[in-house]
């Protein structure tokens, strides 16, 4: 049986219960992300789920609620600058890391403590 995965379909973070307006504000507003309607099925589930093109970003609680401090998604940005000072003029503290050769690349930290990694590469 041969197979291969094809691509990512989509990322899931954990979130505190209650937190669904926390997410749309950050991942809508700040991200620039679009809301996409949950199956009714998962519903009920709480959470809420975003799309920026082909990258889907799901929201889930998860209780008791631990933030993913080390582990985190990486995001391939197109004029990382802009980013960083959109994070910034809404109040979202971003560290700069220079230690991947051939790219530029920040860390920030989602409303819930969840790393989020920002990149440029430098050839792209």
């Amino acid at each position: 049986m041969a197979f291969k995965i094809k691509a990512i379909d989509h990322i899931q973070l954990a979130a505190p219960k209650g937190s669904e307006e926390e997410a749309r504000h950050f991942y809508a507003t700040i991200l620039g992300c679009q809301e996409i309607e949950k199956p009714d099925t998962l519903r009920k589930n709480g959470g809420v789920w975003f799309s920026y093109g082909s990258v889907q970003i799901h929201i889930g609680i998860d209780e008791p609620f631990v933030p993913a401090k080390k582990a985190h998604p990486a995001f391939e940005i197109q004029n990382l600058k802009a980013l960083k000072l959109n994070l910034e003029n809404n109040n979202v503290n971003t560290m700069d890391d220079n230690n991947l050769p051939g790219a530029n690349r920040l860390y920030a930290f989602d409303p819930f403590g969840n790393r989020l990694e920002f990149l440029e590469w430098k050839n792209a």
